[in-house]
């Protein structure tokens, strides 16, 4: 595969582009890929290129050495009692509220929103919004020996970065309670049990199951990709199921006119594999 590095702006957040796949690692393995301010504005900025870039067809999102993502940085937290940010202890309250919103749109909510499948790669734990960060894919593979957990009762937090959404979307309100509540680790078989994980692999064959899986996607019909992810979340935010039939027909009828849809149908009578073009 030929890769195009892509300059992030910060060593904390590495991207490179390749075969219409977007690849982002988070990049602070001393930290266990803690978030800072910087990783979160790269991590932002390169979620809306891929989302925004007719190249891009699949954006997979991972971290680097063995680790996912450990959330917030406690460490940087404990020391400064805000977080380690000079500006967040110079902001007022809701400042700091707003800034939170704007940062967890741009991660979490672009992941949950962008209409087109985000791969979470989980090479070891994903704790707290490292947590929220795999549960707003569309789909999570993990290694054998990474585990979830959610981790703030551990730390006083409530939670953020849209887990409790997540999750409950994923495992149902009384499961969610028990894993916010109670912050056991949950590891990579019981996250595949209760349907957190998609696929579990061992750790040495995480990077080629997860091209292997993001090559198919980016192989996949975009538009009907984009309808779909609409009608799935639209479907896990509790619209009724009229509304979802509705809006499943509109999709339906409207990705039937495309020329991806019409090559695929003849694909199929003559028994060759399409070549979807996202038209």
């Amino acid at each position: 595969m030929t890769k195009t590095m892509l300059d992030t702006g910060t060593e904390d957040l590495k991207a490179w582009e390749g075969e219409g796949i977007l690849h982002i690692t988070l990049n602070r393995p001393q930290a266990r890929n803690a978030m800072s301010g910087p990783m979160n504005q790269a991590f932002g900025k390169m979620l809306a290129y891929g989302e925004e870039s007719a190249s891009v067809r699949v954006i997979v999102v991972t971290g680097a050495e063995g680790a996912f993502c450990a959330g917030g940085d406690v460490k940087g937290m404990a020391g400064s009692g805000d977080g380690g940010s000079t500006a967040a202890a110079e902001a007022t309250l809701d400042e700091r509220i707003h800034a939170q919103r704007l940062n967890q749109r741009a991660t979490a909510g672009r992941m949950y929103l962008m209409p087109k499948p985000v791969i979470a790669s989980l090479p070891g734990a994903a704790a707290g919004a490292g947590m929220s960060l795999a549960l707003a894919a569309d789909l999570r593979i993990m290694a054998e020996n990474a585990f979830i957990t959610s981790a703030f009762a551990k730390v006083g937090f409530s939670g953020d970065y849209g887990g409790t959404f997540f999750l409950t979307q994923l495992v149902g309100s009384g499961k969610a309670r028990e894993i916010y509540y109670l912050s056991d680790r949950l590891d990579a078989q019981e996250c595949l049990r209760l349907g957190l994980a998609n696929a579990v692999v061992p750790a040495e064959a995480l990077e080629e199951e997860t091209l292997a899986l993001a090559r198919r996607l980016a192989a996949g019909p975009p538009a009907a990709y984009r309808y779909m992810k609409e009608n799935l979340n639209r479907a896990a935010e509790g619209a009724d199921a009229l509304s979802c039939m509705d809006l499943e027909a509109t999709h339906h009828v409207h990705t039937g006119l495309t020329e991806d849809h019409r090559n695929a149908a003849a694909a199929f009578v003559e028994k060759r594999v399409p070549v979807f073009t996202g038209r």
